[in-house]
């Protein structure tokens, strides 16, 4: 008798053979999604507790997302910055006041706003501080994930994502992440920002010590200096606040964001900054066909209004607490370490349990979808709209998986 092969095995080896091999995921192939749930193609329900990395946190098709893409869709999807649209000046309004700064420059990507962060704050070094040409230098941190262009692997730490990309691009200096002293002594006349992440999550939800981001705002400010804090998965209260970084007092010269601005339904991210790092930019300097453009500015509106109208980021906050309880509760052997910021977790394995990937493909097997990150942490980020007892039903589950290794 021929072996039956599973519907999934057939979606799983088209892709094997006709896409590149630079993702190791998960064998469950999505085929449906709604709220925090999803659906496999053979019919299989799973609690998603990943949240596509905080680009969910409004969950799967939130139907007033949804409508807003549509309609707009319906009117006008693309002009080009060639042209002005009704769309793109009150988006920019509306973000610039919800997080406090002048000016909002819309890009499509995380790493794209990254980039543009990354040029802001040289030609901000060049033109305001007095930086000679071609000589300003950006201090980041081992552990960070800022993005995949040939310029930021140029500053990771992370071999996998490095190797084989060379030559790298000069001007980046790094500094061990949480460390004062170590970033003070990188200093130099020609440094012209810090660019940090406020919890490092790829890196496994790694919350600094609460002096960090104080120090550095206070290191910035005696050596003009700009921060430049990146709030793509951070931010949009995955953390606990709208900005992650405003939760030790400091505000960032200039914030990057993204994923959760989507809504999970279209690419839209923005690097926001006062007058006088905008300023830089003139015509013909930076720009994207599609920045800005009028169905990304619809959808990440009417995300942005889901955030606020139904609390998400106050939600978070509290929910996020009685996350990390339950998981101190837990008291096993094999977790090296428990960190949680809002709904964003971070569970540490030792060596002895094998690797988190056993972990999540366990999870897997009983409806919970999670990921691996480092070898030895497991990543958890549910969408923000989860509630206290769904919240317990993943618990149970990752403690059953947990002292079954």
């Amino acid at each position: 008798m021929p072996e039956t092969r599973s519907e999934s095995s057939r979606w799983i080896d088209l892709e094997d053979q006709w896409s590149a091999h630079n993702y190791h995921p998960l064998d469950v192939v999505i085929a449906r999604g709604e709220g925090i749930w999803v659906w496999d193609v053979e019919g299989n329900k799973y609690l998603d507790f990943l949240a596509a990395y905080s680009a969910l946190n409004q969950g799967y098709g939130h139907p007033r997302i949804v409508a807003a893409l549509v309609e707009q869709a319906k009117e006008l999807a693309l002009t080009s910055r060639a042209f002005r649209n009704d769309k793109f000046g009150p988006f920019c309004e509306k973000l610039s006041k919800l997080l406090g700064y002048d000016k909002t420059l819309m890009m499509n990507t995380g790493a794209e706003a990254v980039e543009t962060a990354i040029k802001a704050s040289r030609r901000w070094g060049y033109q305001v501080k007095g930086v000679p040409t071609d000589q300003a230098e950006i201090i980041v941190f081992d552990g960070n994930f800022h993005g995949r262009t040939t310029t930021i692997v140029s500053f990771s730490t992370d071999e996998g994502a490095r190797s084989g990309y060379g030559p790298f691009t000069p001007g980046f200096k790094i500094a061990p992440f949480g460390d004062l002293e170590a970033t003070r002594a990188l200093f130099t006349e020609n440094t012209v920002a810090i660019l940090v992440e406020p919890i490092q999550g790829e890196g496994g939800v790694i919350i600094p010590p609460a002096d960090f981001l104080p120090g550095l705002r206070k290191l910035c400010d005696e050596r003009n200096a700009l921060l430049i804090c990146d709030e793509i998965q951070s931010g949009l209260g995955r953390a606990g606040a709208l900005l992650a970084h405003t939760l030790t007092g400091v505000r960032a010269d200039g914030v990057t964001i993204g994923k959760a601005l989507s809504g999970g339904l279209y690419p839209v991210s923005a690097f926001l900054a006062d007058d006088a790092v905008m300023g830089v930019f003139d015509p013909g300097s930076h720009g994207s066909t599609y920045g800005g453009n009028p169905l990304a500015c619809a959808v990440a509106e009417a995300a942005l209004d889901v955030i606020i109208d139904e609390q998400l980021v106050e939600k978070s906050a509290k929910l996020g607490k009685y996350l990390e309880e339950r998981l101190r509760a837990f008291d096993l052997p094999i977790v090296k370490e428990i960190r949680v910021a809002g709904l964003w977790a971070g569970i540490e394995l030792t060596p002895e349990a094998g690797g988190a990937r056993k972990v999540s493909e366990a999870l897997r097997g009983e409806g919970l979808l999670c990921k691996e990150t480092h070898v030895h942490t497991l990543r958890l980020a549910p969408p923000l709209i989860i509630t206290k007892d769904e919240l317990d039903w993943a618990l149970e589950r990752i403690e059953k998986v947990l002292r079954a290794i």
